[in-house]
């Protein structure tokens, strides 16, 4: 009923940015929090920053500074500025989404995923 479709990974230099962007889409009545997560090989993934539908943020101590995450409610869409990369910023990057959505004439709530995107910093 609802997708997530990321966009804005890649290969960049230590130092450098990359803007990861996750639109929503589907039969969607509200999305609540919205968020970043990243995965390393072989390790479970881990939060990096979140925010609120009202624009409250929270994020993760080694992200502190360098990344912004920001959310236009209108597209349905969350981002993710990262500034400052470093090698070990290397992962494969997920969004995710709490939205309540229309079920026939029911409204349903679940956490939806995105499908990943590999963001490689190289020293």
């Amino acid at each position: 009923q609802v997708q997530l479709v990321e966009s804005g990974g890649g290969l960049v230099q230590a130092g450098g940015s990359l803007r990861l962007s996750c639109a929503a889409s589907g039969s969607i009545f509200r999305i609540n929090a919205m968020g970043w997560y990243r995965q390393y090989p072989g390790k479970q993934r881990e939060l990096v920053a979140i925010i609120t539908s009202g624009g409250s943020t929270n994020y993760a101590d080694s992200v502190k500074g360098r990344f912004t995450i920001s959310r236009d409610n209108a597209k349905n869409t969350v981002y993710l500025q990262m500034n400052s990369l470093k090698p070990e910023d290397t992962a494969v990057y997920y969004c995710n989404a709490d939205v309540t959505y229309y079920s026939g004439s029911a409204l349903r709530a679940r956490t939806y995923w995105g499908q990943g995107t590999q963001v490689t910093v190289s020293s």
